[in-house]
Parts: structure tokens; sequence; C-alpha cells
């Protein structure tokens, strides 16, 4: 991915110099060290799981308070901090255009980078939980050290694989500013657990479409596309399918658990964005076929 001599986003916040909490998380008593819980963590993450909530009942609380963390822009010498800098300043780019365009105007989110913890107005932030959105204070949230666990674990190197990763949490941040992702948090408690996990797999998969929209735009202004790139981002998306992930954590696979999609679909929806470039064809929530 063609990255280095593109623009960096004033929209990156630093606190990874904020001191964390403790380096494990009670559960009945006990102690379950970050290590243990890293990998099931992040699939809670990518399974649908709100990961604020999951830390919640692991630590046998609820949402920890919000409060003002000092923050910084990231030091300029810091290669991935820079990295991520440049992909969300390109998303800021591609997302105002496509606004325009349509007669709106988009808010760019803040990306925030941090180590071990922080508080977020959706909950106490924890990097086992691996990356999130909050639409509270329509932020991206990353411990960047997530990345080793995408590369060594879930099997997806690459600099566009990761690049995908902050494209699905800015759809996110889409959907929240076209009013989507509020109408699914309305169905909760409406809607029996089943119905809600298929209308969350619609509402990921839509995130995915739009990571796509993003890299069609993208590269037909900035070429940032290579070789191998497109191939790194279906990668990733095969890894972390729900079906990909039950089988990995040797579970059974049940479809009617699912909240992220299977491995295809995750696929088949960044190729549609990639494809069509639009938001339009990104409505997941008509389509009869997933």
């Amino acid at each position: 991915m063609k990255w280095e001599d593109q623009r960096s986003s004033s929209n990156v916040e630093d606190r990874r110099d904020e001191p964390a909490s403790g380096g494990g998380f009670s559960l009945g008593g006990g102690r379950l060290g970050l290590g243990t819980v890293l990998v099931v963590l992040a699939l809670g993450w990518f399974m649908g799981i709100n990961p604020l909530t999951l830390l919640g009942l692991l630590e046998g609380g609820g949402p920890a308070p919000a409060s003002q963390v000092a923050s910084h822009a990231p030091p300029a010498e810091d290669r991935l901090a820079r990295f991520v800098s440049v992909v969300l300043a390109d998303t800021e780019d591609v997302w105002k255009d496509i606004f325009r365009q349509s007669g709106g105007q988009y808010r760019d989110p803040h990306l925030v980078l941090f180590r071990g913890s922080t508080p977020t107005p959706c909950g106490q932030g924890q990097s086992a939980m691996g990356p999130f959105y909050c639409p509270a204070d329509q932020k991206v949230y990353i411990d960047l050290d997530f990345y080793e666990v995408l590369r060594t674990r879930l099997g997806s190197p690459g600099d566009f694989a990761q690049a995908y990763v902050i494209a699905h949490e800015v759809g996110h941040h889409v959907q929240h500013l076209l009013g989507i992702s509020q109408k699914l948090d309305e169905a909760r408690g409406r809607v029996s657990q089943e119905r809600y996990n298929a209308l969350s797999v619609r509402l990921e998969l839509q995130a995915d479409c739009l990571a796509g929209v993003w890299a069609q735009h993208a590269d037909r202004s900035r070429h940032i596309l290579e070789a191998g790139d497109i191939e790194s981002a279906m990668n990733a998306a095969a890894h972390i399918g729900d079906d990909a992930l039950q089988k990995a954590a040797a579970r059974a696979v049940v479809p009617e658990s699912f909240t992220h999609g299977t491995s295809a679909q995750r696929q088949r929806w960044f190729a549609t964005g990639l494809r069509e470039g639009t938001v339009r064809a990104c409505d997941t929530f008509s389509a009869r076929a997933l």
C-alpha cells in the first residue's frame, strides 16, 4: 500500500503515555492475564459481542465513566502511528467528498491510540478487545499492539489489512452519521436475540462494504493500491468471518449466533464496495441474499 507521501490527519489523539490499569481482569475472584484473554476478547469484538460490555461482565461491573484524559499528537518518528494517521486522513478526504456530492456534510471522527486501557463514554476501553468505535464521542479506539494479533494470531499481515481494519471502524462512523446504527440500537430489546443478531450481521457487512467504497475512491484519486493489497484485505476478511472464528475456537458453527457474517459474506461485501464505489451499493438491509 502506497502511503508514505500522503498527508497525516490532525484528528489522532495519543494516550499511550497515560498509565494503564492492572494487567489482568478479575473473574469470580480470580485473575486472567492479558495474554490469556487477548484472543478471546478480540474474537468477541469480531463476532459482535460488545467488548465493553464483555469486559464489564468479566470485571463484575458496569461501564466505566468517561473522563478527561490528556492526549497529544503522536510523535513524527513513530512509523506505525503515522501509518494509522495517514489512513485516517485518507478516509477523511474520501468521505468528505462523498458526503459533499450528496449534499451532506461529513464530520471527521477522532482516532485514539492507547495502551492497555483508556476511559471512553462507552465504557472502559481495553487493548484486549481490539479496535472499536464509540458513537457517544464519535471516536475510533485502537491499541496498536492489535496489529501484531492481526498478523500472527489471525493470519492477516500487510499494510492494507491494517488499513481495512481502520476503514471498517470509520464505516461504523459513517453509519452513525447516517442514522443507520441508531436504528439497530432502537431494535435492541424489541426483537428476539436471533433477529437482532441477523440485523447486526447486516450492519457489520455494510461497514465492510463502506471500507471497500473508501478503498475504491482512495485508489482512484491517489493510486494507493499495490500488488497483493486486495488479497491482503480479503485474507483478513476470511479470517474474521463468524464461521472461521467459531472453527478457530474449536466451537460448533452456529449460524443463528452470527453477528458479523461469514468469511465469504465479509469478502463479498468488501468486494462490492470496492467494485461499485457507492453507498447505495452497500444497502445490506435491503439485500435478499448476503
